[in-house]
């Protein structure tokens, strides 16, 4: 039956005897599997290159077809299942489903769906049966990724107050590569918004003609207008997930200038900007993402309360400003101010150690006095930025809609410290983590070891490639990719004493065991001219620090197109709910070195059985 089949979808092209190989794509394209050209072309070399010619017979094609897409691995497990090793009826499916699948509400039902859905043989479809053409094509599959089929769409619980949530969030988005001399882009906007990302950050500076402008201040990057910026956010805002967008102003404009930016807020987004609470005016806990469904917060310094702010409200505010104290201290590192000036290297290192007093400087608080427009102070409303002083100053004095931005460094710092008191902090209050402002080609720090301890924004910058990025895309693979995670309870009880280098009675010890069986149509090594690979797989668990491992399979030697490995590799993971798992593809290059081929990772709790 599937031969008749296949000769009746392609045998047209063969009319005139023979096809090259731009039309062998196509047609293997009308076949509906995925073909990666570089395998075809190679596949194809080496059918003509044996007869010197540059075109194909039906057989020839038939062979190429086969011998991509009728996979060993496959054939094994189908023939495990059909007796007469052509033809899988419906209840034979369904044991396939339950045992292989784990799938054990399988019946004919759902038997049926897949065959109608994947069986491309019309006869064998009429008859509820499935062939090996539909078997290959239902397990290649998105039905059958690793990743949880319920987890692709919003799936947890939104009605939680937004401190209760991983929020997905990205640093100087404005920039598109390093920050010192790089370009600043919309296009830094319009992509960490298309990827869900849901808080992104704004540096305002005063700009000409009364025009304030986006830009890493005292750097040589290139400057946007603010204007621009907002209305790029007005229309991408909502593309990838309907949940509330939060705009992290790093704010360095004149009184006068911030008025501007009010009106551009106000003006060109409209009803989607959150201008006064929702439901009560006196503010006792936060509000959820659902109840903020197509909003945009602003995060910003703040005069005053939220109910002074809303007494104002429909007066008009021009030209009024207010002053905030802010303590500074002066001998902090360099990610006080992390828009410390990055330019001048010009002092010699010899000057700088003159300067140097020889006792440690004693650390002198002052008072630094910030004017603010009321105009724009009053658009901020669950998200005032608050200076961080200490964890006991915040549980004294703090409101939950006040938010600390924390460095890197001292984050890291209080991790190792006082991590116990870091969960409380983060389980009442949005917590923000940005990289240090030494990391002038913005390179990343590892996002997990603050998710360990409930941190929020964990601000990456998403320009970056790389592991950290890679963790961050497949944390938030999770809940439909909707930018907002639900924390586990353990971080979210204000009388949690989860720590993550102690997790203690927090630990959920899950094993898993994962069969690594093969790889299909990798991406060729770029050494190599015969599309070979010698590919070898990592696999990483990212979570609390005793849930960290890593490990390797052995190396298949050059194979690209079907490499095989059937080996198993077994994990214990005490914290199974911050835990991601990556699988990381390399080529070996030679003893010492590795060339990256690709990567995938995704939360351990999302991993489908079977």
């Amino acid at each position: 039956i599937s031969h008749t089949w296949f000769l009746s979808i392609i045998q047209n092209e063969f009319r005139t005897g023979k096809i090259d190989l731009d039309s062998t794509m196509k047609l293997l394209e009308t076949l509906q599997m995925s073909f990666d050209f570089a395998h075809v072309k190679h596949v194809f070399k080496k059918t003509v290159d044996k007869r010197k010619a540059h075109t194909i017979n039906i057989e020839d094609f038939r062979a190429i077809y086969r011998a991509i897409v009728h996979r060993p691995e496959f054939n094994e497990l189908f023939r495990a299942y059909s007796p007469n090793c052509k033809i899988l009826a419906d209840t034979e499916l369904i044991e396939f489903l339950r045992k292989e699948q784990y799938e054990t509400e399988a019946c004919e039902t759902t038997a049926l769906e897949i065959i109608l859905k994947y069986e491309p043989i019309e006869e064998v479809r009429k008859r509820r049966q499935m062939s090996f053409e539909g078997f290959i094509r239902y397990m290649s599959s998105e039905d059958c990724s690793i990743f949880k089929n319920d987890h692709r769409t919003v799936y947890q619980d939104m009605n939680h107050p937004l401190c209760d949530y991983f929020i997905s969030s990205s640093h100087n988005t404005y920039l598109i590569s390093d920050q010192l001399i790089g370009p600043s882009d919309l296009w830094g906007y319009t992509s960490a918004l298309l990827k869900g990302c849901r808080c992104l950050e704004i540096d305002c500076w005063d700009g000409s003609n009364n025009e304030p402008v986006v830009y890493h201040g005292h750097t040589l990057t290139s400057k946007i207008p603010f204007r621009s910026v907002i209305q790029v956010i007005d229309k991408y805002a909502f593309v990838a997930s309907d949940y509330p967008v939060v705009l992290s102003l790093e704010n360095h404009c004149s009184p006068k200038q911030q008025e501007v930016m009010a009106e551009y807020l106000e003006s060109i987004l409209g009803d989607k900007l959150l201008t006064s609470t929702i439901g009560d005016t006196v503010v006792t806990k936060l509000p959820s993402p659902e109840a903020l469904k197509f909003k945009i917060l602003v995060k910003n310094k703040k005069v005053g309360t939220i109910e002074e702010g809303m007494l104002r409200r429909d007066l008009d505010s021009h030209g009024e400003t207010g002053e905030i104290s802010d303590l500074e201290n002066v001998s902090d590192e360099d990610e006080t101010d992390e828009k410390a000036p990055l330019y001048p290297m010009n002092a010699s290192p010899k000057r700088k150690s003159e300067q140097r007093p020889s006792a440690p400087p004693r650390k002198k608080a002052k008072m630094k006095k910030i004017k603010i427009a009321i105009a724009l102070s009053d658009l901020v409303i669950y998200t005032k930025s608050q200076k961080f002083v200490s964890f006991e100053h915040s549980l004294a004095n703090q409101r939950c809609y006040e938010n600390n931005s924390i460095g890197e460094v001292h984050a890291r710092k209080f991790v190792k410290h006082s991590a116990k008191e870091f969960v409380s902090h983060t389980s009442r209050f949005i917590t923000r983590i940005y990289p240090k402002g030494t990391r002038a080609t913005s390179s990343n720090y590892n996002p997990q070891e603050f998710w360990n301890v409930g941190c929020q924004m964990v601000a990456l910058n998403f320009q970056t490639p790389g592991v950290q990025m890679e963790l961050q895309n497949g944390k938030f693979l999770d809940n439909g990719g909707c930018g907002y995670i639900l924390k586990p309870e353990f971080l979210r009880n204000t009388n949690s004493t989860f720590t993550p280098h102690n997790v203690g009675r927090y630990s959920k010890p899950m094993s898993l065991s994962i069969r690594l069986i093969s790889g299909h149509q990798l991406p060729p090594s770029n050494l190599s001219k015969t599309n070979k690979a010698d590919p070898l797989v990592h696999i990483e668990i990212y979570g609390v620090p005793e849930d960290q491992a890593k490990k390797k399979s052995s190396v298949v030697k050059s194979n690209a197109l079907s490499p095989r490995w059937d080996e198993t590799f077994s994990f214990t993971v005490q914290v199974p709910e911050l835990a991601l798992i990556r699988f990381c593809v390399e080529d070996e290059i030679s003893l010492v070195a590795n060339e990256f081929l690709g990567q995938y990772t995704l939360p351990l709790l999302s991993l489908s059985k079977g």
